[in-house]
């Protein structure tokens, strides 16, 4: 673990002096790949390489309800997000098609990991390499410590643990730009791409490459709060949250369906609650809303 953490420290200095500042960032579980400059690259590295936000993920992925809700109004159900999106590609996928999966933008890998169950090989990718490093300790170990605050410095200790059940050898993992994709990945019976697209630079370039990983009659999974944002994306980049030259709203679903729409059939979509948890006393609920795909046979 602890040589885990020097890595990370290391890795987080390295992109500071490139970057030169960081970057504040209110978000919304951002399953984060970005593909822009190498500047904002830099700036956005340097975030995400953070201890922080590190340990916000794997409790986001990995918490216990005893740990993460302080109250008991808190939305329990809103809990396990990516072991539910993993289940969406199972309950969808058929066999018909390549027993393997792609989670582009996995951050700290449940979805990979619970994919796992049904797939004999599961690719995960993501741009942060501090999460990829976390990824490959829990790969190797099954589980790695990590800790959330309760508030100011105080923190509690908590383990991030992979089911017995799973096996992790059919998961590999490795970084990578979610527009600039490795050509040799081939094609995949799944794709998962959870809670990315609203936080790419240029959405509708990942969304192009999607027909060539996803093998015909095979499953298609994207989540989204569909929160558009200038830091994240470029205004003329959007592809929802705005009015068309004729004055008619366009939303992130209505382009996905133009999008998508020529290579894949929409076969389900439903909405689906999440929950990040910062301290004792600052949480975040969300909605992301899940649209599953098949890709048509010809």
């Amino acid at each position: 673990m602890s040589k885990l953490i020097a890595n990370l420290d290391s890795s987080f200095s390295k992109y500071a002096l490139a970057a030169g500042t960081g970057l504040t960032i209110g978000y919304l579980l951002s399953r984060l790949v970005f593909c822009s400059s190498s500047a904002s690259k830099s700036k956005e590295t340097d975030y995400y390489e953070t201890r922080k936000l590190l340990d916000e993920y794997l409790a986001m992925h990995f918490g216990k309800e005893l740990d993460l809700l302080q109250y008991k109004f808190f939305p329990a159900q809103a809990l396990e997000f990516p072991q539910r999106c993993a289940d969406q590609c199972i309950k969808h996928y058929q066999n018909t098609t390549p027993r393997r999966a792609l989670d582009i933008g996995c951050a700290v890998g449940a979805s990979s990991f619970d994919l796992a169950r049904c797939f004999d090989e599961v690719v995960g990718i993501d741009y942060s390499q501090s999460f990829i490093n976390a990824c490959n300790e829990l790969k190797k170990k099954g589980r790695m410590d990590y800790s959330i605050i309760n508030e100011g410095d105080l923190t509690k200790p908590c383990t991030a643990e992979i089911p017995a059940d799973i096996d992790r050898s059919r998961v590999h993992f490795q970084c990578g730009d979610a527009c600039n994709l490795p050509t040799n990945l081939g094609q995949f019976g799944c794709v998962l791409a959870a809670n990315l697209i609203c936080r790419l630079p240029d959405t509708r370039a990942f969304l192009y490459r999607l027909p060539s990983l996803v093998a015909a009659g095979g499953i298609l999974v994207i989540t989204s709060p569909y929160t558009w944002l200038e830091q994240f994306t470029p205004k003329d980049k959007w592809i929802g949250g705005y009015l068309d030259k004729d004055g008619k709203p366009v939303t992130g679903f209505d382009t996905l369906k133009s999008i998508l729409g020529t290579h894949f059939d929409l076969i389900d979509d439903e909405n689906m609650q999440f929950f990040i948890r910062e301290t004792a006393h600052k949480n975040q609920w969300s909605v992301a809303h899940c649209t599953i795909w098949k890709r048509k046979e010809n």
